[in-house]
């Protein structure tokens, strides 16, 4: 599993499996400080691990770095809470 920001490059490089997100460079896991993002971006990641049906599939998430509720979709995913976070 290879967490990356840029497509092109997930897909020329032959990756296992890929997990896109439209972060900055070097962020690929979220901002700094931001538990409820990284959180979000860590579950889809063992959740894709757990779904790829095929080497090499390479998946683009929806996520935009800070446009996004990331306290809602976890309270969303288990609940109605941000799973203790």
């Amino acid at each position: 599993m290879v967490l990356m920001v840029d497509r092109t490059r997930a897909e020329t490089m032959s990756v296992p499996r890929g997990l896109v997100l439209r972060f900055p460079f070097g962020r690929p896991f979220g901002a700094p400080g931001n538990p409820e993002q990284q959180r979000v971006v860590l579950e889809d990641a063992l959740t894709m691990l757990s779904s790829a049906r095929e080497p090499g599939e390479v998946r683009t998430m929806p996520y935009r770095w800070r446009r996004e509720d990331y306290g809602r979709i976890l309270a969303e995913r288990h609940g109605g809470t941000s799973a203790g976070i």
